[in-house]
């Protein structure tokens, strides 16, 4: 401990640290620190005598940080290292639970406040002397007490939730892109911009086509920030467009709010989003040629990738862009010829009479209301059997042998759904009065699902030497299949 130091008049100083801290709770009786601070510094003028003052040297302040969760306090970091080095000789806060609601946080305090005699005064639960066994007896009750009324919000908090999720309303937090600060109500721009872009994944379109479109329109986060590719997929993800309640991780019933899709869309949407297939690199599914891991190499299956060749190091010779086999280069073909061919047979097939039966699905008709009822039986019987193994009439194994036939259909149930909604790529083109004005229209990940949709692209080794039409291109090394 620091000699006295002595003020005007001869009354003795003791240092003081003043700690103040706001929680995420707003435990309290919901004070902010500058509040806190307020009535600490009332309370070094209150217990000053005629002979000693108690002088605030340094405030500490750790803003929206619970003791509770354990995360680390900058500010009482600081505060103990001080003490550590005999910066202060008492510790002035509002109550006990601002400083520690944690055992053995209280302990670790302790072994550094007794052996240095520093003070622990507080504005509602008075002086703390931590240098005599009742006074560290008495921390610790306070201590407990403590941590008793946290672990008893905390209960009262996850109840609340687990009734709200029964009900079907919004938790609170930061407001959902679509609906209002309640979570309740629907914002009509948003929910529709939601619709879209569930609308164009489906139809092949990428997520950084969608964020140029809303960027271009000037559609913002809920936040009013600009939107990023990913922060839209997993706007995309969340059940709750599809009017799904989720409580600790897992789906547990239908919402009160409107709905933005429908669940086989969502669905849908979710099983496009999380296809292996969709992430061809660092940049996830951007894609800058229109063939490039779509058309196939004739010698092997591979898919093809784009490169550049011809030039070397010749400045007078112009580099060429190829698709190369991805596998092991079993062919190289120009890539303007061979996606010029491939473009002249979409718009010939689009132009033919008979295009519009490209609108009727290829795929078995769903049976959706089917794989909902099933979904909704089989989670009946998980709650039944949850209740069994509560109630100790089933043990954990009978449970888990018993249960697992209903989570298999729950599974199948779920893939079903997400198989149920198929939006056709070629619709986009079929609609206007020109074919090659509405090609030329869609970005390249659309253009990719349509030829994707329509056909499989082939790439043969072309035959060598001059061609019967007097060029070195071989048309016929290019093979379309229509599907």
């Amino acid at each position: 401990m620091q000699p006295p130091t002595l003020a005007s008049g001869g009354r003795r100083v003791v240092r003081c640290y003043l700690y103040a801290r706001i929680s995420s709770d707003r435990e309290g009786a919901g004070l902010g620190c500058d509040r806190q601070i307020e009535d600490g510094y009332a309370h070094a003028e209150q217990i000053s005598t005629s002979d000693v003052e108690y002088r605030i040297v340094e405030v500490f302040e750790d803003n929206d940080l619970s003791a509770y969760s354990g995360k680390p306090r900058p500010d009482y970091i600081r505060m103990i290292e001080g003490l550590k080095a005999g910066g202060a000789d008492c510790i002035i806060a509002w109550h006990t639970d601002r400083l520690h609601r944690s055992p053995a946080e209280l302990e670790s305090y302790i072994d550094v406040c007794e052996p240095r005699r520093v003070e622990t005064r507080t504005v509602k639960a008075g002086h703390l002397d931590l240098t005599t066994a009742t006074g560290r007896m008495i921390a610790r009750q306070l201590g407990v007490q403590a941590r008793y009324e946290v672990e008893r919000m905390v209960e009262r908090q996850k109840r609340a939730r687990d009734q709200m999720a029964q009900m079907g309303r919004h938790f609170g937090g930061r407001r959902p892109f679509g609906w209002e600060v309640d979570g309740m109500t629907p914002v009509d721009v948003e929910m529709e911009c939601i619709r879209e872009a569930a609308k164009s994944i489906l139809a092949g379109a990428s997520l950084h086509s969608i964020r140029r479109g809303w960027a271009e329109r000037g559609v913002l986060t809920s936040t009013g920030g600009e939107w990023a590719a990913s922060e839209i997929r997993k706007m995309l993800l969340r059940p709750r467009n599809a009017g799904i309640v989720v409580h600790r991780g897992e789906e547990v019933g239908t919402a009160q709010w409107p709905a933005a899709l429908d669940e086989p869309t969502w669905r849908s949407v979710v099983a496009t989003l999380t296809d292996p297939a969709r992430k061809t690199g660092p940049l996830g599914n951007a894609r800058v040629a229109l063939g490039s891991g779509l058309y196939l190499c004739g010698v092997c299956g591979a898919t093809v990738a784009s490169s550049t060749d011809g030039a070397g190091n010749h400045p007078d010779r112009q580099r060429l862009l190829n698709y190369r086999c991805r596998s092991q280069q079993h062919v190289s073909r120009r890539r303007d010829m061979v996606d010029d061919i491939v473009q002249l047979a979409v718009l010939e097939r689009l132009s033919q009479p008979d295009a519009a039966d490209l609108l009727a699905a290829r795929e078995d008709p769903v049976d959706v209301r089917g794989a909902q009822e099933d979904r909704r039986q089989a989670r009946l019987i998980l709650d039944g059997l949850a209740g069994a193994l509560g109630r100790g009439e089933l043990d954990m194994r009978s449970w888990s042998l018993a249960s697992e036939a209903a989570r298999q259909r729950i599974a199948a149930a779920e893939a079903t759904l997400s198989q149920a909604v198929k939006v056709n790529p070629v619709a986009a083109l079929l609609t206007g009065d020109d074919v090659e004005e509405a090609w030329n229209g869609l970005d390249l990940s659309r253009q990719r699902a349509v030829i994707s949709y329509l056909m499989t692209v082939t790439l043969n080794k072309a035959r060598r030497g001059r061609q019967p039409g007097g060029g070195y291109w071989d048309p016929n090394s290019v093979r379309i299949e229509w599907k």
